[in-house]
Formats: C-alpha cells, sequence, structure tokens
C-alpha cells in the first residue's frame, strides 16, 4: 500500500493508457485476421485416424500420426464456410507439428474443390497472439522494475530494430552496398541511442560510447587478422550455402553486430560503477579507482563470457540432437553446428575481455579531467 500512495496522478494515468493499449492490442489480434491476405481458419475438430511406426536408414524408429482436421475459414471469400485438411506429423517434430482444437492457422484453398465442400492445405500456424502476450509481459516487467530507465530501454529496442531493419532492407535492394560498411554504421547508431536513451547527455555516457566503440573494432580487427592468418581452416559455412551474398561477408557483418550488446553490457557496467565510486568519494586516488575497476572486471568477465557463450549455442542444440540421433559422428556434428556459433562467442569473448581495461581507464581519463576544471 505504501508504494502505491508513491504513484502520482500523471503516473496512474500512464499505467492506466498502457493496461488499456494491452487489453486492446491482446483483443485486436485476437480478431484480426480480415487484415490478412492468405486465408486463416479456426480449428474445430481433430481426429487421428492412424498412426504407424517408419524407420529411417539409420535404424531410428519415429512415429507417423495422420489428423483429420474441420476447421472454419475466418476471413476471404469463403469466410464462415468449413474446409476439411489433413496434416501428417511425427511423434519428433522436426519438420512437422500436431494441431489442436482452437489452433489459427493458415491453409491454401484447393482450387479444384467444391463450394460446398472446400478441401486445401495447411501451410503455418498463426503465432501472433502468442507473441504479443509475450512482448506485453515483457514490456511491463521492464517498467514495472526500470521505471523510467525501462521505458527509455524499450523506445531503445524499439528503435534499433527499425534501424536494423532498414540496413537489412537497404542491402537486399542494393547488393552493391558493403554489408560491412552498413553494419558498422549501425553499430555506431545502436551505440549512441542505446547509450544515451538509458543514461542521459553525460561523461558517463559519453566513456561508454567510446568504450563501447573501441572495444568492438579491435574485436573486429582481431577476429579478422585470426581468420586471415589461420585461413578460415574449422569454419564451417553450410548453414549458409542457400545465402546469394558472400557469406563470409555476412559472417563478419553478424559478428561485428552480435559481439556488440555485450561489449556494450561492459562498458556501461565499467563506467557506471568507477563514476559512482567517484560520486561517493570525490577525492578518491585514482589508484583506488583502478583497483576497483579492476575488481569488478573480474567479477564480471566470466559471467559475460558464459552469457555469450550459451546465447550462441543454445540455438544450435536441436540441430545438434538430430544429427546425432541419425547416428552421426561427434566431431562432425559439433563442425557443421557449432564452428560459427562458437567463433561468434569467442569474438565476443575477446572484446569483452578488452573492454574491461579500455573502459577502466577511459572513465578515469573523464574523472581527471573533471578535477582538473574544478
Amino acid at each position: 500500500m505504501h508504494y502505491f500512495k508513491k504513484i502520482t496522478y500523471k503516473q496512474r494515468i500512464f499505467y492506466a493508457l498502457l493496461l488499456l493499449g494491452c487489453a486492446l492490442s491482446i483483443f485486436f489480434v485476437h480478431h484480426n485476421e480480415q487484415f490478412y491476405d492468405r486465408p486463416i481458419a479456426e480449428i474445430l475438430k481433430v481426429k487421428v485416424t492412424e498412426s504407424e511406426p517408419i524407420t529411417d536408414m539409420y535404424e531410428n524408429e519415429d512415429m507417423l500420426y495422420t489428423q483429420q482436421i474441420k476447421a472454419v475459414l475466418k476471413n476471404g471469400q469463403h469466410k464462415g464456410k468449413t474446409i476439411d485438411l489433413t496434416n501428417d506429423y511425427s511423434s519428433s517434430g522436426a519438420f512437422d507439428q500436431e494441431y489442436n482444437v482452437g489452433n489459427e492457422i493458415f491453409v491454401a484453398i484447393d482450387a479444384h474443390s467444391k463450394q460446398s465442400e472446400l478441401t486445401g492445405t495447411i501451410l503455418d500456424l498463426k503465432r501472433d497472439q502468442t507473441i504479443m502476450m509475450i512482448a506485453w509481459i515483457f514490456i511491463l516487467v521492464l517498467l514495472i522494475i526500470g521505471k523510467r530507465q525501462g521505458l527509455f530501454a524499450i523506445i531503445s529496442l524499439v528503435v534499433n530494430a527499425c534501424i536494423l531493419t532498414l540496413a537489412l532492407d537497404l542491402y537486399v535492394k542494393h547488393g552493391s552496398l558493403n554489408l560491412l560498411f552498413i553494419s558498422g554504421v549501425c553499430v555506431l547508431l545502436f551505440t549512441v541511442i542505446s547509450l544515451l536513451l538509458i543514461s542521459g547527455l553525460n561523461t558517463k555516457t559519453y566513456a561508454s560510447i567510446i568504450s563501447t566503440l573501441l572495444g568492438t573494432m579491435i574485436a573486429l580487427i582481431i577476429s579478422t587478422a585470426v581468420m586471415w592468418l589461420t585461413g578460415e581452416n574449422g569454419l564451417r559455412y553450410e548453414e549458409m550455402q542457400f545465402l546469394t551474398r558472400p557469406y563470409r561477408t555476412v559472417f563478419m557483418a553478424g559478428l561485428f553486430i552480435g559481439s556488440l550488446g555485450a561489449v556494450m553490457d561492459v562498458a556501461i557496467t565499467m563506467s557506471s560503477s568507477i563514476f559512482a565510486l567517484y560520486e561517493q568519494d570525490s577525492r578518491i586516488s585514482l589508484q583506488a579507482l583502478k583497483a576497483s575497476g579492476q575488481e569488478i572486471g573480474k567479477d564480471i568477465m566470466g559471467t559475460i563470457t558464459s552469457i555469450l557463450f550459451f546465447a550462441y549455442i543454445c540455438g544450435s542444440i536441436p540441430m545438434v540432437i538430430l544429427y546425432l540421433k541419425n547416428s552421426s559422428t561427434l566431431g562432425l556434428t559439433l563442425s557443421l553446428n557449432l564452428s560459427l556459433e562458437l567463433a561468434r562467442a569467442l569474438a565476443g569473448g575477446i572484446g569483452v575481455v578488452l573492454t574491461i581495461p579500455i573502459s577502466q581507464y577511459t572513465a578515469i581519463f573523464f574523472i581527471n579531467r573533471k578535477r582538473v576544471k574544478e
């Protein structure tokens, strides 16, 4: 109760509008079928008509099921009519999935089906309801815990997502542009916008921006030099085989942007900690600041590096399991699925380690300048 008494009238209005927007957006995604060009159907009845075991070339057994589905169309010229669908899925669910009553699905209506007995095929599951609910949970938690900084973090995330989308669209439409140059511009914009919105216009932010850019650039230069010296031995680009653009350039651009997040986190943590120590005691010696910065760096170095490793590796776990289940050797499985992820994690780790002393000495440099002016 004491917390709610501190909430001002403007804050109450803001939270009320936020909850209203949450309710309206969730209601909208549950009734937005008319805004889609593709036919959407809601499943009314599901019946499993048969199941049989199947065996692959490696003698692994899987179960194959067939669903007879009756659904009602929610949009298009056949809105309100029922449609009969068939879905085959396996117990492993590697390339297919099971559908249940109440699911909304994208369908393709057979051109030769009768008007009274429509038939078709299932294209995909409509997932915007789930995505919207997860997005609102993320937003509300961020605002409740972060308050003003949480709001700016959301704004920063939206702005950065728009910048990245525009940059990729520009590269796709104009293939002659250098992707690394576009990525460099994006990194600069991401860093400046994110740190200015979250930390504001102050010396701590300036130190964080400089440290982030230096750490990211040095990590990219070292990674490029190592790849050149080793001839890229051990890197498997099979997952990029369908690209019509230079896959090495695409990989380097992803490595450039991917390492930015961890480097930025380290830079702002180091700068904030050192400036906080200075604000608590403006007479603190430079040696004490250096010692404190080194201790903070040691504490965050291992955790941030581990976070990078887990973040890159977790996306490959399903494919690793699939390869191992089909009797692929461990060495082949890891080299095919984890070589690029490990390279990204190592490049980000290099950036993290280098950013710790860079952030430390950059923050101390700005503090020293501030003392001289005083």
